[in-house]
């Protein structure tokens, strides 16, 4: 017990990016502050930061046709723009804790994988030409390839085009500056980092129970998971970053800004190559269109991922439904969540979602053939000796009031925060672990303004994100981005 003050600047529970990302951002920026970091789990990034449980994809709207939605024969890429941004503040994150050689080895964590899109039909093809000629016309994506040409399809990714025929109707686009991701790895070097140069440690096997105010701080009710004791620590600020969990700890928070929040649980799971000869002959990400009517979420792609210095394929994501709201977590935890002031948010959002719910049922009685089936249609000659099925992770997706609808579902993230911005929190999924350091900077804004209000907390700002509070005009974008890619070795 003598191991924790009584009082702490912040308080982060969760043990995974988020925390890792608010942490060290505000280390830099203070490194006097106290900050304690709870996980309940025995080790850091076991759950939704973890390489196995979320795509790896380095979320940068490359590739993800759903950041592009059509309107009226029209493709709008306001919100690839705005995700493009976030993870290239990521990649200038890292790069300036590599220059101050806080951290090492990027290849642990972040390769270069070329992002494809990929679709099928004239229709889906003449969409994915009006994003291409957009795409185009903007300096962020300009380097933008698109074909219709089956040859050089053959050339970005021959194991999708094997034993295809020439009257196929296909399409594809290719950006090659793509990133594939280990999030759990870097997790895992940011708290080093917090450990070893800031006085900063996880402590895990800690089981946050309750958050309640008093006079001028936060009192945190935290469990040792292997005593069984429990026990108080106070902070000014505290950070609820735990991933499918921080839904219910929320609803524990006596503040009238989590009014009317619910979650919706989502369970994952991938196929997995387990033939080496199938794995040499992918070394891309090809995404593409999610069905007509199924959620984003459910976007198919064929990715190669590097997990823990071994290049892996799989294909999915397998949407199921389990009541669990973490990996680790309990059948209850939907029912739990179910609060009075949330039922017509619930109901709402569960009405007016009802091809989801379809879709979900569809997914969860899917046997491996149906998977296998639904490979085939990017990999004709798949086999199913070749594949095992794979649990990825959980993921609880928003559902908040709605004054037309009762309630709606949510795909994103969202930092819920009390008026003063001394208690805030995290909900949400994709693509949530990309663009880590744009939302915790968010968090930061409301949390600790005095930190980025000074002069030298400007300063330092811009030399460790360079796109933070700036205009990110073509000239800055091109030299930010030739910068990263020199020090992340892509």
């Amino acid at each position: 017990m003598n191991q924790f003050k009584k009082e702490y600047d912040l308080i982060c529970v969760g043990g995974g990016i988020m925390s890792a990302n608010l942490a060290l951002i505000c280390k830099l920026l203070n490194p006097k502050m106290d900050i304690l970091i709870l996980e309940r789990l025995d080790k850091v990034a076991q759950e939704s930061s973890a390489a196995w449980n979320n795509a790896g994809t380095g979320h940068s709207a490359l590739c993800e046709l759903n950041y592009c939605p059509d309107e009226n024969g029209k493709v709008s890429i306001k919100k690839a723009i705005d995700i493009c941004t976030q993870f290239e503040m990521s990649k200038q994150f890292w790069s300036y804790l590599i220059e101050e050689d806080l951290l090492d080895t990027p290849s642990d964590f972040i390769n270069a994988v070329k992002h494809h899109s990929w679709v099928l039909g004239e229709e889906n093809a003449d969409y994915l030409e009006r994003r291409f000629k957009e795409f185009k016309e903007h300096f962020m994506f300009n380097s933008i390839e698109f074909t219709r040409e089956i040859d050089k399809m053959r050339e970005w990714f021959p194991l999708i085009m094997n034993n295809r025929s020439e009257d196929e109707i296909m399409a594809a686009s290719r950006i090659d500056r793509g990133a594939e991701m280990n999030f759990g790895a870097l997790t895992e070097k940011l708290f080093h980092i917090l450990e070893t140069k800031f006085d900063t440690t996880v402590h895990c096997n800690m089981d946050v129970l309750d958050i309640d105010p008093e006079a001028e701080d936060w009192t945190v009710e935290v469990k040792n998971n292997k005593t069984d004791e429990t026990f108080n620590v106070d902070a000014e600020h505290v950070f609820i970053g735990a991933g499918g969990g921080s839904l219910l700890l929320l609803q524990k928070v006596e503040i009238e800004e989590k009014e009317g929040y619910g979650g919706f649980p989502v369970s994952g799971e991938w196929l997995v190559c387990k033939n080496e000869e199938i794995i040499k002959q992918h070394n891309a990400k090809v995404y593409s269109k999610a069905g007509l009517g199924d959620p984003p979420m459910s976007t198919p792609h064929l990715d190669t991922r590097y997990i823990d210095g071994k290049r892996q394929l799989m294909f999915g994501p397998f949407a199921g439904f389990s009541p669990k709201f973490l990996k680790e977590g309990s059948n209850l935890d939907l029912f739990k969540s179910i609060k009075f002031d949330n039922i017509p948010s619930m109901f709402g959002a569960f009405w007016h979602n009802l091809p989801l719910t379809k879709y979900l049922v569809e997914q969860v009685l899917m046997s491996k053939e149906d998977r296998m089936e639904a490979l085939r249609k990017f990999m004709k000659d798949a086999k199913d000796e070749d594949w095992e099925v794979v649990k990825a992770g959980q993921r609880v997706q928003i559902i908040k009031k709605d004054e037309f609808e009762g309630g709606k579902l949510q795909f994103g993230t969202e930092v819920i925060s009390s008026k003063d911005g001394s208690i805030t929190c995290l909900l949400g999924a994709s693509p949530g672990a990309s663009t880590a350091t744009s939302i915790m900077l968010n968090v930061i804004e409301k949390a600790f303004p005095e930190l980025l209000n000074t002069n030298e907390g400007k300063e330092k700002m811009k030399q460790i994100i360079p796109f933070y509070k700036a205009e990110v005009t073509k000239e800055l974008f091109k030299v930010q981005l030739e910068k990263s890619k020199k020090t992340l070795k892509l």
